[in-house]
């Protein structure tokens, strides 16, 4: 028997902030500029909903650790120059959050200092203090389960009793992974069809996400 909604577990990026668009920029100009031509959609593919570390690896293994270290202190330098002249919550998402009555927290692929940074610069950050959860606390990040299982059982859930929102792959996998259901948001970045599959409901606009939870 399917267990009731107990926690609307968020991810970060793509879903409460709207950065996918920055980061996918900022990484496309920072290939062209270090020697790893890649389009927007090859970005997408590669690295959108993935931890630093992993994306770090990628480059390390085609461009050498010297120039991976560099293109990820590149990273942070730009992508905070872009938050800063221009970043707004995901459309939808402060109508959605209002609505919610359940529990709530954040499991990201993104580090504590950039969530610290993006959620505040969006005013979002103080609905989730307490409750943000960071993929450098666990051994492996999405599409593994490890981060959504960490912050189900921080958050004192059962993870079949969790619903995850995600707007990547990675992330939807990683619910599955988890054993908890998930809402695959294709309102940005992400076709709808990489975010389809076993226990996913795929949705476009981010005012659906509360009858969408309550009909789970």
């Amino acid at each position: 028997m399917t267990k009731p909604i107990e926690l609307v577990i968020f991810d970060c990026d793509g879903v409460l902030v709207d950065s996918e668009r920055i980061a996918v920029r900022v990484q496309v100009a920072l290939g062209a500029r270090l020697g790893w031509p890649l389009t927007e959609d090859e970005v997408v593919d590669r690295f959108i909903g993935r931890s630093h570390t992993a994306i770090r690896e990628q480059v390390a293994e085609r461009l050498g650790e010297e120039t991976a270290a560099v293109w990820a202190e590149g990273f942070e330098e730009l992508h905070r120059e872009a938050v800063d002249a221009g970043l707004a919550p995901v459309d939808g998402l402060p109508e959605a959050l209002d609505a919610l009555t359940l529990p709530t927290c954040v499991a990201s692929s993104g580090s504590h200092d950039k969530m610290r940074h993006t959620l505040g610069r969006t005013g979002l950050y103080e609905r989730f203090a307490g409750r943000i959860h960071s993929a450098s606390e666990v051994a492996h990040g999405k599409p593994a389960p490890d981060l959504f299982l960490h912050a189900a059982r921080r958050m004192g859930v059962d993870p079949a009793a969790c619903v995850v929102v995600e707007d990547s792959r990675p992330g939807v996998l990683a619910a599955r992974a988890a054993g908890m259901r998930s809402l695959g948001y294709a309102g940005g970045l992400t076709p709808a069809r990489l975010l389809e599959g076993p226990g996913t409901t795929v949705f476009h606009d981010m005012r659906e996400l509360p009858a969408l939870i309550a009909g789970l």
